[in-house]
């Protein structure tokens, strides 16, 4: 790999229900699109294939050659790029269970790596936003960094984003690239969405892709998502922002901004604990 290759990615914005083919047309639409304009990395967001009530998410749970991950990887093998499917449901060992899975694929259509979100999402921070994603959804306990011809990319899902100890471990591990689909709430997502995602960027000097859903939903809470789905340089610019509603941020990805901002600010030659 190249330390100073260059090239376009795309984040994609969402409004997700648990109507699966609807969901299915809008993620290949915006996927399609962000490849026709040059995007060799594409990234959709959390719980793109459904986001609807909790107890269907585990009863429509699939495996990782079911075929949600067989669309996705079919669309890019067929448009010849690096796709993340942000999350889907999968089956956990469980049956009462899933997990929150994201997913790279190759231009040839491979799975590269497979990440099952840490951090689950419990809190009671209104009485619009309490939600026990555990009750649902099995934590994975592996970190993920994976080399790809287009840089070390370290995957992670929404809620991970307000741990800063797991970014610190994939930028140990090599990371260049930070992936954060999300489904945040707009509650949550007013307040901390940016400021978290500049932190994280800022912190491990890494380029950080973050797709997102947007609007309401029809889960059983009728839940609402921020969107703002962003890209950050790893100075903490947002270099790129979608607009209200489904769509697409794109941007040029510039790795050798990486070795420039980690050789001015070593931080990780710095470290004491």
């Amino acid at each position: 790999m190249d330390n100073l290759a260059m090239f376009l990615a795309a984040v994609v914005q969402l409004n997700s229900t648990s109507d699966e083919e609807a969901n299915w047309r809008q993620a290949e639409e915006r996927v399609r699109r962000a490849a026709g304009y040059g995007a060799r990395l594409v990234a959709t967001p959390e719980n793109t294939n459904f986001l609807g009530p909790h107890e269907e998410k585990v009863l429509r749970a699939e495996r990782v050659d079911g075929p949600t991950c067989t669309r996705f990887s079919e669309l890019a093998r067929e448009l010849e790029i690096f796709l993340l499917l942000g999350s889907f449901n999968e089956k956990a060992a469980d049956p009462a269970l899933c997990h929150n899975t994201s997913v790279l694929f190759s231009p040839g259509g491979e799975r590269l790596a497979v990440y099952r979100k840490i951090h689950l999402f419990d809190v009671d921070v209104s009485r619009q936003v309490r939600f026990q994603e555990s009750a649902t959804v099995e934590a994975g306990e592996r970190a993920v960094v994976v080399d790809t011809d287009l840089g070390r990319v370290g995957l992670s899902i929404c809620y991970d984003l307000r741990f800063p100890g797991l970014y610190q471990r994939l930028r140990d591990d090599g990371a260049e690239i930070l992936t954060v689909p999300s489904a945040f709430t707009l509650t949550t997502g007013r307040d901390h969405w940016q400021p978290l995602l500049r932190a994280r960027a800022i912190e491990n000097q890494c380029w950080v892709l973050a797709p997102a859903q947007c609007g309401k939903h029809d889960d059983a809470g009728l839940r609402e998502s921020y969107g703002h789905a962003m890209i950050l340089d790893p100075w903490g610019h947002v270099v790129a922002m979608a607009a209200d509603g489904p769509g697409l941020a794109l941007a040029e990805i510039d790795l050798g901004v990486v070795q420039r901002v980690r050789r001015a600010i070593p931080v990780s030659d710095h470290r004491r604990i």
